[in-house]
């Protein structure tokens, strides 16, 4: 026996997530290398080791850290939810205001003393899933009631969206459509459900009325071009074009691994794009297989919640599970002009440092629920073999 198959025998929980978070891993790994040529040479002198040795890293850590994760009960994170909403909201607002800007947005957070950055939205996605899980769960008898509804549910979602939104609108927007699936999920009345909406849209227009009056807080010029870009055809959308044409080249089976043509021309076809880049090189064949990777992990989360004896165990996977899955299909719909440029990565292979960190924390999270799913479904089944057992005894 190998030690991969006794590692992987060792594991508990859906081994079919297990596998998923590996082919993505190594996936990333591959196509990152290919992807980044054109930003190696401007960051690195051409030195495309130097990220491909980052990639790995950053995977590396990653993959330790869902396997930590996994193995805490999932029922400890429950404990965790208030705690890290409280310090989610002030990170959020140092953010906004003073945080560090890159590529014309202020999302990043500098930790003191290490000279690294990360971005407080991904810590921030899983702060408020969390807590809105707990407090669907906590609250199921009395869900139905305006105030147990709205201060412990609503008002942390509006608040929370409405400090990522200024800068970083596609987050905020993903965030809070899966607090409203989240919500549905939870069994929460729709008249409750259509106030979030409402509210959702009230703070939307704040938001835009403050950036009329401090331009420097909201790029609603960037959402402005985005759209018109998206609406109108016929005007220059560089990105989109030549992502089109990444696809394009790719045909059904691809040009072959790291001899894309576009990498070099494709801004972000690292990150942002990297879906073209797949395509192009994979072909379309290699693009329905990562689609078919995260259509496969929100198969598996489902038939993982239905399940699942504990409330606050399926939401908080169904929630951390389709956070990551509509980040995905949305990265895939910009390639292919479905939806206007959002700025969202691909969970778990596109480059990135804080995104894969986080990503695998929720993927460690929902694995920890599926290995108390599988635990009680052993128990149960031990419980009916003796009940049988002392049944035929008599």
């Amino acid at each position: 026996m190998t030690l991969i198959q006794k590692i992987y025998g060792d594991l508990r929980g859906d081994k079919a997530i297990w596998l998923i978070v590996a082919l993505l891993g190594i996936f990333s790994v591959l196509i990152v290398y290919s992807a980044v040529g054109s930003h190696a040479y401007r960051a690195q002198d051409g030195n495309t080791t130097y990220f491909l040795v980052r990639q790995i890293i950053f995977i590396s850590l990653g993959l330790a850290l869902t396997y930590i994760c996994y193995q805490l009960h999932y029922m400890q994170y429950q404990r965790f939810a208030p705690l890290l909403l409280f310090i989610t909201v002030p990170l959020l607002m140092y953010t906004l205001f003073f945080g560090i800007e890159e590529h014309g947005a202020t999302r990043w957070f500098a930790i003191p003393w290490i000279n690294k950055t990360f971005q407080t939205s991904d810590f921030a996605k899983i702060a408020l899933i969390l807590y809105v899980a707990r407090s669907l769960s906590l609250k199921q008898e009395v869900i139905k009631d305006l105030k147990s509804a709205f201060l412990p549910i609503i008002a942390p979602i509006i608040f929370v969206c409405a400090l990522i939104a200024p800068d970083d609108l596609s987050t905020a927007a993903l965030l809070f459509v899966t607090c409203l699936l989240m919500m549905f999920i939870g069994r929460v009345s729709m008249k409750y459900i259509g106030l979030l909406m409402l509210l959702g849209l009230v703070a939307f227009g704040i938001i835009l009325l403050v950036g009329n009056y401090f331009p420097e807080l909201v790029r609603i010029e960037t959402w402005q071009s985005r759209m018109h870009s998206f609406f109108n055809p016929a005007a220059d959308n560089f990105q989109v074009n030549e992502s089109k044409v990444a696809i394009a080249n790719g045909e059904w089976f691809g040009v072959g691994p790291g001899k894309s043509l576009q990498r070099n021309i494709l801004p972000y076809a690292y990150a942002d794009f990297i879906f073209a880049i797949i395509c192009e090189e994979y072909g379309l064949t290699g693009g329905i297989f990562i689609l078919g990777l995260y259509l496969w992990l929100l198969f598996r989360c489902i038939v993982m919640v239905t399940k699942c004896p504990k409330t606050f165990g399926a939401i908080l996977a169904m929630g951390l599970c389709l956070n990551i899955v509509i980040n995905a299909f949305t990265n895939m719909a910009v390639a292919v002009q479905l939806v206007p440029a959002t700025g969202l990565n691909l969970p778990l292979v596109s480059m990135g440092g804080t995104s894969i960190i986080f990503t695998c924390i929720s993927l460690g999270v929902i694995l920890s629920v599926s290995k108390f799913v599988e635990e009680a479904h052993y128990d149960n089944l031990k419980l009916a073999k003796i009940e049988q057992r002392d049944a035929n005894s008599f």
